[in-house]
């Protein structure tokens, strides 16, 4: 197939989806903010399950970046909670929500628009956290991104990520029957691709365990925590099949 490039579609797919009212593209409310900085707030980095708040402990002073993160749901209640945040997004509409929520509450938050899959615009352990929602089933290769993420991380910092299962990438719609071989890559598979453009959902990536947890290893990280999680709606749904996992992995 002749090469495209993906991301640009991808970044253009997410604004529409915002404009839409995607439900991941909708910034949090005042009140919802005003809770964060009494101490009541949860975050997400899979459907349905909130990051349990261990995971990112005491937030005053730490350094964190939200790697494609954008969207003002996440990074606002962890500047409310004292952290020091920075945002790497490639949707205009998610940055534009990011900079319209900070200028709403008045706080500050460094805001680039970028692509993970370029070498990431950071010093050397620059960040304590790394806040990296489910987005790299949009990323054709993920070993590279883990490989940033520790070289930005300082030592004794963590990586907390969500990634989405293969699971969702062998079924038709209906999510009754398997209809597509591993791994999903459109870029390769042109059936896949026109899949795709059908539901008008950007160019998209299966990705193995290995690549999501052996790729973090691999990297240097010491996985320390995991859980699953489901759509939250659908078939998959219905019978209790995880589709979604996030990690939490320590720069030692």
């Amino acid at each position: 197939m002749e090469k495209i490039d993906y991301q640009t579609i991808n970044a253009q797919t997410i604004d529409r989806w915002v404009e839409a009212g995607w439900e991941w593209g909708r910034p949090i409310s005042h009140d919802v903010y005003e809770k964060a900085k009494r101490g009541q707030w949860d975050v997400y980095l899979t459907p349905t399950k909130p990051v349990p708040h261990e995971w990112l402990g005491d937030l005053r002073g730490r350094k964190v970046l939200g790697l494609a993160s954008g969207g003002g749901q996440q990074m606002p209640l962890f500047c409310a909670l004292g952290a020091e945040c920075t945002i790497l997004d490639y949707s205009s509409r998610q940055i534009e929500s990011e900079k319209m929520v900070s200028e709403r509450e008045g706080y500050q938050i460094r805001i680039i628009q970028g692509d993970m899959t370029k070498p990431l615009p950071f010093a050397d352990e620059e960040f304590d956290i790394i806040f990296h929602p489910v987005s790299n089933c949009y990323v054709e290769e993920v070993r590279p991104i883990w490989k940033e993420c520790y070289r930005i991380l300082k030592h004794g910092g963590y990586l907390i990520a969500g990634t989405d299962h293969y699971v969702n990438y062998m079924v038709d719609n209906d999510e009754k029957m398997i209809v597509n071989s591993l791994p999903y890559n459109p870029l390769k598979n042109p059936e896949q691709m026109k899949q795709l453009q059908d539901r008008e959902e950007g160019v998209q990536f299966s990705h193995s365990l290995e690549e999501q947890i052996a790729g973090q290893l691999d990297a240097g990280f010491r996985l320390l925590n995991l859980y699953e999680d489901t759509n939250g709606e659908g078939r998959l749904h219905e019978l209790g099949i995880p589709t979604f996992l996030a990690m939490r992995s320590l720069k030692e």
